[in-house]
């Protein structure tokens, strides 16, 4: 009876160790996460900006870019003919 009263103190004090180390790293990879994701919006709002630009200026360029990065073949061809 002894030993079961002890252990389950000792499961309660890890289980206050694990959320206090849990709820203490928490604050630090949300910061890190929000961080990363607020990176990435600027980055997609200064790229979007430069490629508005772009369009504005030099539409055959932005077709260009369009075509290299969506994977449209220049010819028109669909593709799905290319396993054969």
């Amino acid at each position: 009876m002894l030993r079961t009263i002890f252990m389950i103190g000792l499961f309660a004090l890890a289980g206050l160790f694990v959320l206090k180390f849990f709820f203490g790293i928490l604050p630090g990879i949300l910061g890190l996460i929000a961080f990363v994701f607020f990176l990435a919006v600027k980055i997609a709002i200064v790229g979007g900006v430069i490629y508005l630009a772009i369009r504005i200026f030099s539409p055959d360029t932005a077709r260009r870019l369009r075509e290299k990065w969506s994977g449209a073949d220049p010819e028109g061809r669909s593709g799905s003919d290319d396993w054969i």
